[in-house]
């Protein structure tokens, strides 16, 4: 199984980068993880609805570029799933046939309309609120329990 992080902004922080190298490197006995950093559309300091709706669809251009197999877009309003029902939509998401797994994680306006609607599952962490950096790291620790889960690893306890 293929991992595709597609992901707008850059990490900044080198603990943030440092704990993303991590999972990527225990995820490289599954398969193949990627994580595409795409730029951040520069909005105003107070945007209007029309400026963050035109940043939106510009990041959607290039989301869909690497937007393969079974897309999963992060957003609000997405379902809220235990780490095993997500090792369960993984593992059933490789038994139907797809051999990649795109997450998108948007910027901090979230993600245009469009890429929503691609998504085989709307995916929401919680409805707590998080650094908008911070959901990369949880994502990829996410996805690495969902590997040791399915394999029935010691680390999902």
């Amino acid at each position: 199984m293929n991992i595709n992080l597609i992901v707008v902004g850059k990490l900044k922080e080198d603990y943030l980068r440092n704990a993303c190298a991590e999972y990527v490197k225990r995820l490289g006995r599954y398969g193949k993880t990627e994580i595409r950093e795409l730029e951040e559309c520069r909005l105003s300091d107070s945007p209007s609805a029309n400026e963050i709706a035109a940043a939106l669809k510009k990041e959607a251009v290039q989301i869909k570029k690497y937007a393969v197999g079974t897309v999963i877009p992060l957003c609000i309003e997405g379902k809220q799933l235990s780490s095993t029902e997500l090792s369960d939509f993984i593992v059933s998401a490789g038994i139907n046939g797809s051999s990649t797994i795109s997450f998108i994680i948007g910027s901090s306006y979230g993600l245009d309309p469009e890429i929503k609607k691609m998504g085989s599952l709307k995916l929401s962490m919680s409805k707590m609120t998080f650094p908008h950096q911070l959901a990369r790291v949880m994502l990829l620790e996410q996805i690495y329990r969902s590997f040791q889960i399915a394999e029935g690893g010691k680390y999902h306890k």
